[in-house]
């Protein structure tokens, strides 16, 4: 339902833009570009009333702009250069033209149809489109939710290596201070000074020893004479 009411709301503000560039193309002037064009069917969109002040869905636009429901056909005069219609083929006054030639027969126009097959057949026609048109915006939408879970991936990827770093610096850091209380010369010390650097070095054996081996490695350092 919450699709379908979209869909309603955005037919709506395609059709009065699909009005607003018809009128816009209808009073383009010579030498304008496609910028003025879309400036007045801005203006015309705004003034035409009855929901927002401007077009914003030009994504969708893009889509349907060629459906036969948006389509812009132009109702203008036909264009004349040097007094010649473009949409016409030129008549000639060649004397090599025979008099007697006979113009070729009318082709037969189609029977028009009935009310209710063209009512029939337009509305075909709007389902389709308005499938394609919800087709598309969901193939957008999860290619859109895709890259969104691709940049979170890649970010966790990037703080786990950096963690790791981190973690590794943590590691060279404290086996620098180990290398450092084993290699302290203390022949220059007091006996209070020695005892404390000699408690230093014992713990620093058993955390070393505790990692490399475990704890039943450890208990040699309890014994007082070492």
């Amino acid at each position: 339902m919450a699709l379908s009411s979209r869909w309603k709301l955005l037919n709506k503000e395609l059709g009065k833009w699909r009005n607003a560039l018809t009128k816009a193309r209808e009073n383009i002037r010579s030498g304008q570009n496609l910028s003025d064009e879309i400036i007045q069917a801005q203006i015309w969109f705004g003034a035409m009333g009855q929901g927002k002040k401007s077009f914003v869905h030009f994504q969708c636009w893009e889509v349907v702009k060629d459906c036969s429901r948006f389509k812009i056909i132009p109702t203008g005069p036909p264009v004349v250069l040097n007094e010649m219609l473009l949409h016409d083929s030129p008549s000639t006054d060649s004397p090599l033209d025979s008099p007697m030639e006979t113009e070729s027969p009318l082709p037969r126009s189609p029977r028009p149809i009935g009310r209710k097959a063209a009512k029939a057949k337009r509305g075909g026609t709007s389902n389709n489109e308005c499938v394609q048109l919800l087709e598309q915006i969901a193939k957008n939408t999860s290619l859109r939710i895709e890259r969104y879970l691709k940049r979170d991936e890649l970010d966790m990827a990037r703080e786990e290596a950096f963690a790791i770093q981190q973690q590794h610096a943590q590691g060279k850091d404290m086996e620098d201070r180990e290398m450092k209380i084993m290699a302290m010369d203390t022949s220059h010390m007091s006996p209070e000074t020695k005892a404390y650097w000699k408690l230093r070095r014992r713990d620093t054996m058993r955390r070393k020893i505790f990692q490399d081996n475990g704890p039943s490695n450890t208990d040699w350092l309890n014994d007082e004479n070492h």
